[in-house]
């Protein structure tokens, strides 16, 4: 008891200074302090999405879901991201840590997530962290970045995982599409057939003036997203609205109904087109037949 009594001092002042060196270096070493507030804020989510990967996608990620008002935690293994910044500026809590540690998905409250997407630049890591997370939460939403479609397809059917999308079959199809004539917003497939939407505004001599949306979906065999006339839009028009000059509409369909369309709503264009198309061709022709003519 006696060395006990003289002991438990000294015990105590080394602990008091172990406190004070460790409150120090915390201090001191900014980037640790900064990366335990992040920490610390994600671990009052619930319901949020975690975004492993902070880069160009997983930055334009967190902004659309941050339209839909989804609370969102995110993690990034570089600690000189240029996204990172930005990120916390929004309001989004960045854990600078490997997300293949499954402590690390812990700490971004993986157990509570709605969903997680793994979108780093490698999809091996993707799927890595992709299986991690349903280990431990088997009910999350998994969306991951892929780009391999074939791999995606697999991934999706024998690993369970909700959706597994291939960034590089994403865009193709926009590409494609914004090569044609008919102005394309967006593209995507519906089984094999390529769907797409495209705006357009009805020019005053427009056979369409006076069309009911109903008769131009039902000829056309497309759909009219939108419509907006004066500054004032409607979704999902109503049948019986009749389309105006200088109207602007949003419609979906295959690439042969846009084109059709395209022709109905821009008529002087359409001919031009058709005109230059065949004097093309005439001047085409009369130079190989005068090559003909001057080989004879």
């Amino acid at each position: 008891l006696q060395i006990l009594y003289f002991l438990l001092p000294v015990i105590g002042l080394v602990a008091i200074a172990d406190g004070v060196i460790s409150f120090g270096a915390a201090l001191v070493n900014k980037r640790e302090r900064g990366n335990k507030w992040q920490v610390a804020m994600a671990s009052t989510y619930s319901g949020h999405t975690i975004i492993c990967g902070i880069g160009k996608v997983g930055f334009r990620v967190a902004v659309e879901l941050l339209k839909f008002e989804r609370e969102i935690v995110a993690i990034e293994v570089n600690p000189q991201g240029r996204f990172i910044e930005k990120a916390k500026n929004l309001g989004i809590p960045v854990i600078i840590a490997d997300a293949q540690r499954s402590e690390n998905l812990r700490k971004a409250g993986v157990e509570q997530a709605d969903a997680i997407i793994p979108c780093t630049d490698d999809e091996l890591t993707n799927l890595d962290i992709a299986l991690d997370a349903r280990e431990i939460n088997p009910g999350i939403k998994i969306v991951m970045r892929m780009f391999d479609p074939d791999l995606a397809q697999r991934i999706e059917k024998g690993f369970g995982i909700h959706t597994a999308f291939s960034v590089s079959a994403l865009a193709a199809p926009i590409f494609a599409a914004a090569s044609m004539r008919v102005n394309v917003k967006a593209s995507f497939y519906v089984n094999d057939t390529l769907m797409n939407i495209s705006e357009q505004v009805i020019d005053p001599d427009s056979p369409l003036l006076g069309w009911t949306v109903e008769r131009l979906e039902s000829e056309l065999d497309c759909s009219v997203v939108s419509y907006t006339q004066d500054d004032r839009l409607e979704l999902h028009p109503p049948a019986s609205l009749r389309l105006q000059s200088g109207s602007r509409i949003m419609v979906m369909g295959t690439l042969e109904a846009l084109n059709r369309l395209e022709a109905l709503i821009h008529p002087r264009k359409a001919k031009s087109r058709a005109r230059g198309q065949a004097t093309g061709g005439s001047s085409a022709g009369g130079k190989s037949s005068g090559g003909s003519s001057a080989g004879g």
